[in-house]
Parts: C-alpha cells; structure tokens; sequence
C-alpha cells in the first residue's frame, strides 16, 4: 500500500518521503521517493524530518493476517500504538499539518447485516478495541492544532500480492469457494481508488475525523467468491469450513467469518467518485488487465 500510494502521489506531482527500517528496504521504494531510516515504534533521529512535511501518512502496523496468540497480539497493537504516539510527539505545535493516520472497518465490530457508516459506534471485540485506542492515539494531534482524518480501510484489493492474492490462489487450483457459510460481508476497496481519495481527503481542507475507504458496494463473502470463479473462469463450490478456519488462524478467524457491512458515507458525501465501485471490474481490472 504505502509503495504505491506514494508512486502516485510523486506521479501527482507532491515530493514524497518514505519512513524505512533499513537502507536495504529503502531501494525497493518507488523512483522519486526519498527515504528516512529509522523503526517507527522507538524515539529517534528520524522524528527530526517530521516538521519538514505538510501531509503525514501513517500506514504503519503489523499485518493482521497471521494467527493471533498473546505475543502476536502485543506486536499488533505495539506497532500502531507506538508508532502513532511517536509520529504525532515528533510534530511541531501550531504547525499547518494534515495527518492521515490508517485505521480499518474492524473498528465497528461485527454486526451482522447492519449498514455501517462513519456515525456508527465501535465494537468490543479486540480487533474493534486495538482500531478505537489506535484512532485515538493519532487524535491526540489535535491537542497540537493539527487536522486528522482517520482512514478506517476496508479489504484492499491491489495486483502486488496482499489480500486478492490469497484470495485467488484456490480458484487457480479449481479448489475455490466461500469462506464458512459465505454470507459474511466484505467492505473492500480497488487500491488505485485509495490512493485517489487518500490525495482527495487531504486536500479537502474543511474534513476531519473519520473517513471509511471502502467501496460503495461491499458483497457477502459467497458471492466474492462465486465473481472470483466468474473472471477467472474457475468453479467456486469447494468452501473452506468454519472450524478449518478457527483451527488454522485462531482468534483472527473470527474476524474473517464475521466482516462488517461499510459504505464510504463521508467520501459519498463529498462528492467523490470511485473508479472501481463493484467487484466484477474490479477483478477484472486486476486479474485480467496488464
């Protein structure tokens, strides 16, 4: 995500600078983008380039798509934690800044069919508890003058590897299907369109707080599945059962039998317009596009 959102933000025309772990990590960034070496989660030298910048985007945060046990659980929540608390105590007070810092749908937990947009409250699972203390970790910015939008994302669905590609991979072996019962819903959203409303939201200057990035039309996991099979021209009625899926990912295979029901109410609101907005052209686009 952060590869390519910066890849279009130098294309836009904006001078870019990407946080890395090592110099190593740093040669795989796009052409045009400048790096700082440092680890998010501890204080350091790289806070100084903070104040150079005007737009701020916080992507970071250890995957989620791993079994979860106690351990797993303290690095998921250490590594957005710290590195938001790091981020906004290295921002000068008064300065004219904008933060976009990441959050996801988990943050509204599960609620079944309901219609869930920016107003809705949050859950109580830990999923939905580490996305609010995370959300409220980068609002503390505000005590320091400066505008946060939190970008609650939805599944993000991009060529270079992540979600879709986990997603497929059983269809190319003509053993792919839904996931439990398939009538889970998935928020998702086409990455090309994030980076496009990432830019849209940060210079839409009046906009503050949260923000869903999630496509207009989020389906039940059965019928991603049955468009997966449609595009690839693949049969989808091998399912994964429930408790294959709790025996595999634990704790987190909650969260994939379960999903949220989100609509981007605020970026509809302002008028912004999705390239992407239902899944057939986005797997298209995707998986048959150059």
């Amino acid at each position: 995500m952060g590869r390519n959102l910066s890849a279009f933000l130098i294309k836009e025309g904006h001078e870019v600078t990407a946080l890395v772990r090592s110099e190593k990590r740093g040669r795989m960034l796009p052409s045009g983008v400048s790096m700082v070496v440092g680890e998010s989660t501890q204080p350091g030298k790289w806070q100084e380039s903070v104040p150079n910048h005007d737009l701020l985007i916080n992507l970071a945060g250890a995957t989620a798509f791993k079994r979860w046990n106690d351990s797993y659980k303290k690095l998921l929540r250490e590594s957005r934690i710290m590195t938001t608390r790091n981020l906004v105590d290295a921002i000068m007070d008064g300065k004219s800044v904008t933060l976009l810092s990441a959050s996801g749908v988990g943050y509204y937990g599960f609620t079944g069919d309901e219609k869930l947009d920016e107003t809705s409250p949050s859950g109580s699972d830990f999923f939905a508890t580490l996305a609010g203390d995370w959300e409220a970790e980068a609002l503390k910015a505000r005590g320091k003058g400066v505008r946060v939008i939190v970008t609650r994302f939805g599944v993000v669905m991009g060529r270079d590897g992540g979600a879709l590609a986990q997603m497929v991979l059983p269809f190319r072996f003509f053993a792919g299907g839904p996931l439990g019962d398939g009538m889970q819903w998935v928020s998702w959203i086409h990455l090309e369109d994030l980076c496009r409303a990432a830019l849209f939201v940060a210079k839409a200057t009046s906009l503050d707080g949260p923000v869903n990035f999630t496509a207009p039309e989020p389906l039940r996991n059965k019928d991603l599945a049955r468009e997966i099979g449609k595009v690839l021209g693949r049969p989808c009625f091998v399912p994964t059962p429930a408790f294959m899926i709790s025996l595999v990912l634990g704790e987190f295979g909650s969260v994939i039998l379960n999903g949220q029901r989100v609509v981007p109410g605020v970026l509809q609101s302002r008028g912004f317009t999705f390239s992407y907005p239902e899944m057939e052209g986005t797997l298209r686009n995707l998986l048959l596009e150059a």
